[in-house]
């Protein structure tokens, strides 16, 4: 496997970014390629065999793109196909990601945690081990969050809207008196000022972002495919969906005037 080949990202949408952005920071001269599947946008409320069928078709166009690992940024995918990732592509190294239960279970002070997330990731099997594993001992509140990652998807970071529908998820779980967030899906942290607010300084709120990145540095390391070259890196960003639409969305999270998405042709 080629140590200059890019490192394959994706995610739903454009919720991803928010784990590319930590990748970046930990791998400033790796090329990273990103493909937002906004044509299937969001995955959290389809049956898991659809996800599952989809997301191998996502790895299949990242592989073909001869990428040398591929990073599933997204919590529902991970939940719903990620060992079916990794059967597929057995040379290609699969990093997931799931809800930070593990470091919230150390980091709270009362035993109170909340988790929002889609409906899939808080039914899956995966979030059900880790329940199991760090939950025994302190009380886990879970709420699924309809309609957020869609918001994410339009840019709408600070609306009232955006607003009013955090309050309805994030009320129930704040009277429960949790001490620490969970965010177990990739969208959420672009809302984390808003969060914050509505949250106030006593509640610690997690996301996956830091350490799926210092995962995926560990991994390539282990393959030893980490790129010698010393240069500044490069990303490219495809979408499944409408690339004038995804581009304004991508150019404001990434923080960045000059990004130009590509279209992904990918078999429906």
């Amino acid at each position: 496997m080629s140590e200059i080949a890019a490192i394959g990202v994706f995610d739903s949408g454009v919720g991803g970014l928010s784990i590319l952005k930590e990748i970046r920071q930990l791998l400033p001269g790796e090329d990273l390629t990103y493909l937002a599947d906004s044509a299937y946008c969001p995955y959290g409320t389809k049956p898991v065999s659809e996800i599952r069928a989809r997301i191998l078709k996502v790895a299949a166009f990242l592989s073909g793109l001869g990428v040398k690992a591929i990073v599933v940024a997204c919590n529902t995918a991970s939940i719903a196909g990620l060992d079916q990732v990794r059967e597929a592509y057995p040379l290609i190294p699969v990093i997931g990601v799931e809800p930070a239960l593990k470091p919230a279970h150390g980091l709270t002070r009362n035993g109170k945690i909340g988790v929002l997330a889609t409906s899939l990731t808080l039914k899956g099997d995966r979030f059900s081990v880790l329940v199991e594993q760090f939950g025994a001992d302190v009380e886990v509140y879970t709420k699924p969050a309809p309609g957020l990652v869609e918001l994410v998807e339009a840019g709408k970071l600070d609306t009232p809207e955006t607003e009013t529908l955090l309050h309805q998820y994030l009320d129930p779980l704040l009277e429960k008196q949790i001490d620490t967030l969970v965010l177990g899906c990739t969208h959420y942290p672009f809302l984390i000022p808003m969060i914050r607010n509505i949250c106030g300084p006593k509640v610690t709120i997690l996301d996956t972002g830091l350490a799926v990145a210092k995962q995926t540095v560990r991994v390539l390391e282990q393959n030893r495919i980490l790129n010698p070259r010393p240069r500044v890196g490069e990303e490219t960003f495809y979408t499944s969906g409408d690339p004038e639409v995804v581009n304004e969305v991508v150019a404001k999270l990434w923080s960045k005037k000059s990004v130009k998405v590509l279209k992904a042709q990918i078999e429906a």
